[in-house]
């Protein structure tokens, strides 16, 4: 009898110990053999990763096969050019295919208009299998079986105002140093003129004499636009890659994305004398910034 109600006890006083909420000390830590060995995962399904879109400088600046055709005499030549190239470019670029009449003596047409030597291709709209119309230049005989052409150009006549009654021109063109192309703000070469002996002479039968010429070329700038001869600076400048980065930078810098489209202009255009035009479309195809009238 006594062990049953020991019995009772125990059980009622289990019952209410259970029911009692259970506290833990702020610092309490479960044991490690309590934590589970596999962290539950939701099973949630992530969307797909967006799928990186063309970068429209790339197909910009795609090269496009254009067929170059002749009538007279019969020829067809097939380049492979870049729209953002100058037709100047691409004229010395024919010409340095076999048969092909030289440089200065190119009139390339498109649906009767004549392309400009300044201008880009694309300003053409010329599109990727176009036929463009070869013609030379008249007074220029285009045999293509010569490998060598004569020169188009006439020689530079001698004005005779300009030299003396008993003066000859001059043969010695040659020796005198060719300026080379270069920036496009170049500063006139001096001309120093050494006075004639004729004038001061006092003789009254004393014949004149020549003026000799000198020109100075010191002061030229001969910085050349080719890749090989442009220095680390030129060399930077001219990769679309660093517009890019300037004009992430400028938008980090200015509040106003107008600000810092103004700043990358005048920097743009503070640097256009050491690039070419072909390399100033590529650069604006590339960062997507179109200046004024396009340029």
């Amino acid at each position: 009898m006594a062990d049953q109600a020991e019995l009772i006890f125990v059980r009622s006083f289990i019952k209410t110990i259970a029911g009692q909420p259970v506290t833990f000390h702020d610092n309490y830590q479960q044991p490690l053999q309590e934590w589970s060995r596999k962290l539950p995962i939701l099973p949630i399904e992530l969307p797909p990763l967006p799928e990186r879109k063309g970068s429209p400088s790339a197909a910009a600046v795609a090269s496009i096969n254009i067929t170059f055709k002749s009538l007279k005499p019969p020829q067809s030549f097939t380049l492979l050019v870049q729209p953002t190239d100058i037709i100047s470019d691409i004229k010395s670029q024919l010409a340095s295919q076999p048969r092909a009449p030289p440089a200065d003596a190119q009139r390339l047409l498109l649906k009767g208009k004549a392309l400009a030597d300044n201008k880009l291709l694309k300003e053409y709209n010329v599109k990727d299998g176009d036929t463009i119309n070869l013609m030379v230049k008249p007074g220029f005989n285009w045999d293509p079986t010569q490998t060598v052409f004569p020169k188009s150009s006439p020689e530079p006549e001698t004005n005779p105002l300009l030299l003396g009654p008993d003066m000859k021109p001059s043969s010695t063109s040659d020796s005198l140093p060719k300026l080379t192309t270069g920036f496009k703000h170049t500063r006139t070469p001096s001309i120093i003129l050494s006075p004639s002996p004729s004038i001061v002479s006092l003789e009254p039968e004393a014949k004149p004499q020549d003026i000799n010429l000198t020109l100075d070329t010191s002061s030229i700038p001969t910085a050349s636009l080719s890749p090989a001869s442009r220095s680390s600076y030129q060399s930077v400048v001219c990769e679309p890659e660093f517009w890019n980065r300037l004009l992430s930078f400028l938008k980090t810098e200015f509040t106003d994305e107008n600000d810092a489209l103004i700043a990358f202009e005048d920097f743009l255009r503070a640097s256009k004398g050491a690039m070419t035009a072909s390399e100033i479309a590529k650069i604006r195809d590339h960062v997507g910034v179109v200046g004024m009238a396009g340029t």
